[in-house]
């Protein structure tokens, strides 16, 4: 079952963004193991879901800068996380993201 499948249920609000970070490698290129403790945390994810965008002074929704499916770098800290069915998701600001990754 795809990410977005199991998250249909959580819907972020106004600006909000859940992303799923991408995981670091897991073992080296030859096959060793690596500890978990060890695995460097890449500041790397992907764009499960977005919200509505904020709202200005007229009540109208601002647009995000980002939609479901892009790839964004985020800060080393920060995200609320978020678990679902046993898989870990972060809720950022839209403002929080910095960058979108184009390929």
């Amino acid at each position: 079952m795809s990410a977005a499948n199991k998250l249909k249920s959580i819907v972020p609000l106004l600006d909000r963004v859940l992303v799923q970070r991408i995981k670091s490698q897991q073992k080296t290129s030859a096959g060793i193991l690596i500890p978990e403790k060890s695995q460097e945390v890449l500041n790397e994810g992907y764009v499960v879901a977005v919200g509505k965008g904020a709202l200005n002074k007229e009540g109208k929704h601002i647009p995000l800068q980002v939609n479901a499916g892009d790839k964004v770098i985020l800060p080393p800290y920060g995200g609320s996380a978020v678990k679902v069915q046993g898989e870990e998701y972060l809720l950022f600001r839209d403002s929080e993201i910095l960058a979108k990754v184009v390929e």
